[in-house]
Order: structure tokens, then C-alpha cells, then sequence
């Protein structure tokens, strides 16, 4: 995964806690930015534009509540992905951040294995407004034509690119043989059975095998997990 690719914002009074995030997330191959407080927070979002923003509830000058209310006033934030992450467990806690706009709530303490979890399946499920696709430690931007690989760069020609993000962007749907020959070559183009074959292969040689799955006499499918 590029590491200028996915930006997440981490919002935290607590310095130790910051410094914990940001280097397990980094790791992750994510660009991390912080900040110590909401009024902090809004003015490095402005700046950043984050992909993710992971907030705290209780902050001094502007609490993680009425940050997020204001992130979601504006147009730049309403569909940027807002966790909270909070040591505070009460039911009206929970409410009030989802009722400001949070797409999640967790509460520490947590592993940080199962945030980095937590993060990525989120991410899974966001396509932001620069084509990302991500799964698992799979980058894939479709305006730059680009797949990052545990941050490492994979080269693709184009009919490989169109065939992996094609068969990416719906995980776990079937993709008839058809289907995927409109889809990539286009219907005024005849191509044969063994012209996917090659290109599924070449994928599986440069992406490694457990992400492509042969349905036998239907098509491909992209899976997540090993089946």
C-alpha cells in the first residue's frame, strides 16, 4: 500500500495514545496526521483532507462530538469516514457520535491488531473520490492506474489493471465469463476463453493466488479470505 495514498486523521488529548495510533497505523502504510483537540482537528482536516478521521469523545476546547457535527457541515467532510474511538462506553455516548455523523464507535481499550482491522474494513468499503479500492494490503487507484502491494508498487498492463479492478470492486461476486469480456475488451472486440485465462494468470503470478477464485464453468470471483 502507498503510503501518500490513504490519509487518516487522529484526534486524541493524550499524547501517548497519539504516538501509539500513529506508529501501528503507519505501519499499516497509511500517511498519518494528529491532533490534540477539535478546534486542532478542523483546521489540519481543512488542510489534509484525511480519507479517515479516528476522533475521541472527551477533548479539551472542542469535544469529539461537536467536531464531527461540524466536520459533517461541511461538504469537503460529508462523506469522509469518521470512527470514534473513546473511553467512554455509555449508550448516550454512542448515540450522541452517531447522531453527529460517526460511521463507527469503539471503545479502548483495543488491541491494536483489531483496530488495524477495524480500519481496514472500513476502508474496504470506502471508494474515495480518487478511484481507491482497498482490500486487505491492496491499493488500487483507478485515475492512476497504480496497485500497491504491502506498499510495494505492482506493474499491470491495462487489460490486467481493468480485469483486477473489475473483479476487486464487488469482492465475492461471481463474474460470468461474458460479463468480464464486455467489461474489459468491450463487446465490439471477440476475444476467447483462454485470453482471461492468461491474463487471470499473470495476476495470480504478480498478486499471489489466494485473491482470485476460479468458479469452474462460470467465471472469476475476487475473495478477501482464503476459502
Amino acid at each position: 500500500m502507498k503510503k501518500s495514498k490513504i490519509k487518516i486523521l487522529l484526534v486524541d488529548d493524550e499524547p501517548d495514545i497519539l504516538e501509539i495510533l500513529s506508529f501501528n497505523l503507519s505501519n499499516e502504510g497509511y500517511k498519518i496526521f494528529t491532533a490534540e483537540n477539535g478546534k486542532e482537528a478542523l483546521d489540519v482536516a481543512v488542510k489534509q483532507l484525511p480519507d479517515l478521521i479516528i476522533l475521541d469523545v472527551m477533548m479539551p476546547i472542542m469535544d469529539g462530538v461537536e467536531t464531527c457535527e461540524r466536520l459533517r457541515m461541511d461538504k469537503r467532510f460529508k462523506d469522509t469516514l469518521i470512527m470514534f474511538l473513546s473511553a467512554r462506553g455509555e449508550d448516550y455516548s454512542q448515540v450522541a457520535a452517531f447522531e453527529s455523523g460517526a460511521d463507527d464507535y469503539v471503545t479502548k481499550p483495543i488491541k491494536p491488531r483489531i483496530l488495524n482491522s477495524k480500519v481496514k474494513a472500513m476502508l474496504r468499503r470506502f471508494v474515495n473520490q480518487e478511484a481507491n479500492i482497498v482490500i486487505g494490503d491492496l491499493l488500487i487507484n483507478a485515475e492512476e492506474y497504480t496497485v500497491f502491494k504491502d506498499d510495494k508498487e505492482i506493474s499491470l498492463p491495462r487489460k490486467e489493471f481493468e480485469l483486477l479492478y473489475l473483479l476487486a470492486s464487488k469482492p465475492g461476486k461471481v463474474f460470468k465469463r461474458i460479463k468480464i469480456m464486455e467489461a474489459v475488451w468491450g463487446s465490439d472486440v471477440i476475444v476467447g476463453d483462454r485470453t482471461i485465462d492468461v491474463h487471470i494468470r499473470k495476476l495470480r503470478e504478480k498478486i499471489g493466488n489466494d485473491f482470485l477464485k476460479t468458479v469452474k464453468g462460470v467465471g472469476y470471483k475476487f475473495v478477501i479470505e482464503k476459502e
